[in-house]
């Protein structure tokens, strides 16, 4: 996990009005290989194990099965497509990569300098480190405060909380990009105060002015 991406947390737990303190274990090229993320609310704590950090309120558990699997690579003319829809030429920023969509997470960052992908699916735990990836999961919600990514991909499957997670964490002038979207997907991102730009089979593309 990238140092940098922790001032950005907040507890699971308490939701997103709560921000998380950082004790690392273990850095290297600032990047947290180990630690803790504790919650000064509720004193809840979350690991970081291996760069990956479990952001899933109690209880835990077992990490379940992920959608994004452990070798997924997809072809460069839907990252190409992906990229677009984003709309994010360069960095600096935050985009977030959601369940299936998280395989788009390292082919996003190669694409676009100096910008800082976090795929999040259970998943990602087994993932090989990637200098511009942060990897996590994350229950019941998204772990981001209000309006603080640039954008974000969703797996429509993970259901219209998880997508109004999605457009809550999007900035002003930032996009969302739906992928496997279902028919109630307009409406949970109106529902979040987003615009829908574009609608084509099962991708939607939504938008804060």
């Amino acid at each position: 996990m990238h140092f940098l991406l922790t001032d950005r947390l907040t507890c699971p737990r308490c939701g997103p009005a709560f921000g998380l303190i950082l004790l690392a274990n273990e850095l290297l090229d600032r990047r947290v290989r180990a630690g803790v993320l504790g919650c000064p609310n509720c004193r809840d704590s979350f690991e970081i194990e291996d760069g990956f950090a479990d952001l899933r309120a109690p209880p835990r558990g077992q990490l379940p099965r992920g959608r994004a699997g452990t070798d997924a690579r997809p072809e460069q003319t839907e990252v190409d497509r992906i990229v677009a829809l984003l709309g994010i030429h360069r960095g600096p920023g935050t985009v977030a990569a959601l369940g299936s969509a998280a395989s788009f997470a390292a082919p996003i960052a190669k694409a676009v300098s100096d910008l800082m992908v976090v795929a999040v699916d259970p998943d990602t735990r087994a993932w090989p480190a990637h200098d511009d990836v942060s990897r996590m999961a994350a229950a019941p919600g998204l772990p981001f405060f209000d309006r603080t990514l640039r954008g974000a991909v969703v797996d429509g499957t993970l259901g219209p909380a998880m997508l109004f997670e999605a457009c809550r964490c999007t900035a002003s002038m930032s996009r969302v990009v739906v992928l496997n979207a279902d028919v109630g997907a307009s409406a949970v991102i109106e529902e979040a105060g987003m615009s829908i730009l574009a609608s084509e089979g099962e991708t939607v593309v939504a938008a804060r002015g």
